[in-house]
């Protein structure tokens, strides 16, 4: 193990473009599945969804944290249709999976999606036994990263000490309230849509490009 990570004993990563390549776009069809739900429920076209969508996005963290609270949706209904995807694009990393068994304590998935449709990307990706659990929207009383109280509910739950936890991200503005309770921060800078927005040096100790290839070196891997 790298010796500056001795001390991590909980290893925390984001799903959506951190677990895989953004490149796989699986988020893109999510995308358009919000748009195409806002449309139906707002009695929009297209391009006025869109712009609706992504204030939501940008003001409250997730489209559905605006739209429960502008709204009032269900959020087991909104989240059932958006998920409703093919997963094509995602294919087994056994580099990734045989790193994550070296990795020594805990392993958690932190996510602002559901653990239904977690757990789908995880099978798909040959990660379904890699981790301990799947910290999800429901489980943080659908307040998301990086609302603070997220990450407060998720180590609660877990009883974690932030200062013996790292956890992996693809946005980066989601690594801030991390690194305020004590976490070593990995930003994971590989294109995805707004990942670079808000970032700043001050909260992200560790940059890197693949998730995978990381994870083999710093375990060892030859």
């Amino acid at each position: 193990m790298h010796a500056a990570l001795d001390h991590i004993d909980a290893w925390i990563f984001d799903l959506d473009n951190t677990l895989y390549p953004a490149s796989a776009d699986l988020f893109g069809l999510i995308d358009q599945r919000m748009g195409l739900y806002v449309q139906r429920l707002l009695g929009l076209d297209a391009d006025e969804a869109r712009i609706v969508q992504k204030r939501m996005f940008r003001e409250h963290g997730t489209t559905l944290s605006g739209l429960m609270q502008d709204h009032a949706i269900d959020p087991h209904e909104f989240l059932a249709f958006v998920h409703d995807i093919e997963m094509d694009a995602l294919a087994e990393d056994r580099r990734m999976v045989e790193a994550l068994a070296k990795l020594p304590g805990r392993k958690l998935i932190f996510t602002n999606g559901d653990a239904t449709y977690a757990g789908r990307v995880l099978e798909r990706l040959g990660l379904s036994k890699s981790f301990e659990a799947i910290h999800d929207i429901h489980a943080c009383a659908y307040q998301p990263k990086p609302h603070v109280a997220s990450y407060e509910s998720m180590v609660a739950s877990f009883k974690i000490d932030p200062t013996t936890a790292l956890f992996v991200e693809d946005m980066a503005r989601n690594l801030k309230p991390a690194k305020a309770i004590g976490m070593t921060t990995v930003w994971v800078n590989n294109g995805s849509e707004l990942g670079n927005h808000e970032a700043d040096t001050s909260f992200i100790d560790y940059e890197i490009q693949d998730v995978g290839l990381w994870l083999h070196e710093i375990t060892g891997g030859q």
